[in-house]
């Protein structure tokens, strides 16, 4: 299954940890991972996250002030996001295309009490005492009654892409992969990821090449280079010397 990597830390840095759990099996079809960023310390310097995209949407919630929680994603580039030097966050990761409207999304660094509809505050105050594994429970509680609410689906359409991403190289490829024309893809793909075909295909392209040989993905070393940098705003080669991937 799709497995989108983490956002650049700096192997340079100290005494900022990020964790990766899990969901239970029931949850497996819309949520990636549970995960956690935090400092162990303050920092001596403010500390940037290095975030790129990956057609996931992830609810985020700042447990060092629980009124502050939001719903992120970014669209085809790269950006950076100055997080000060103490911090603690916890999210939910869902893939791509189950989040029932992604313009409620944001793309930028969520600094503001949330004032949205949905009980992200309420969630927010109850893992704020627990540690990260017992916060499971809860979060996995909010994304079944996401599900029931139906803020959540599972998205056949991108399940089908995600399931055979080694084998699609085109747009024509993901459109028979997903068993839809061109065009019921681009009206598909836009309403429930807000991408384009094309610009969906470069993300996964280039996060696939981080789990595998690119040129299972790319024509060439030049296409690949040239996505990559796009999306990532590195070369290869530097983004591996620079990141902790």
């Amino acid at each position: 299954m799709y497995d989108p990597v983490k956002d650049g830390v700096e192997k340079s840095v100290e005494s900022v940890v990020y964790t990766e759990a899990l969901p239970p099996a029931e949850l497996a079809d819309l949520v990636h991972c549970y995960w956690e960023l935090r400092t162990e310390t303050e920092l001596e310097t403010d500390f940037t996250l290095h975030a790129m995209p990956d057609a996931c949407v992830n609810l985020l919630f700042d447990l060092a002030d629980t009124r502050i929680a939001g719903v992120t994603a970014l669209a085809t580039t790269h950006t950076s996001l100055n997080l000060g030097r103490s911090f603690h966050y916890r999210g939910v990761q869902f893939f791509p295309g189950v989040w029932g409207d992604p313009d409620q999304s944001v793309d930028h660094y969520v600094g503001e009490p949330y004032q949205g509809a949905l009980p992200l505050v309420e969630t927010n105050e109850r893992i704020a005492g627990l540690d990260f594994e017992a916060s499971h429970t809860v979060l996995s509680e909010f994304v079944e009654n996401l599900r029931r609410d139906g803020v959540v689906v599972a998205n056949p359409v991108t399940s089908a892409i995600l399931g055979r991403l080694h084998e699609i190289h085109s747009v024509a490829d993901m459109a028979e992969a997903a068993a839809l024309s061109p065009r019921q893809l681009q009206r598909t793909l836009k309403k429930t990821t807000g991408f384009s075909p094309h610009d969906f295909l470069k993300v996964l392209r280039v996060q696939q090449s981080f789990r595998a040989d690119y040129l299972l993905s790319f024509a060439d070393q030049s296409h690949f280079t040239h996505s990559f940098r796009y999306v990532t705003g590195y070369t290869p080669k530097r983004f591996n010397q620079t990141f902790d991937v």
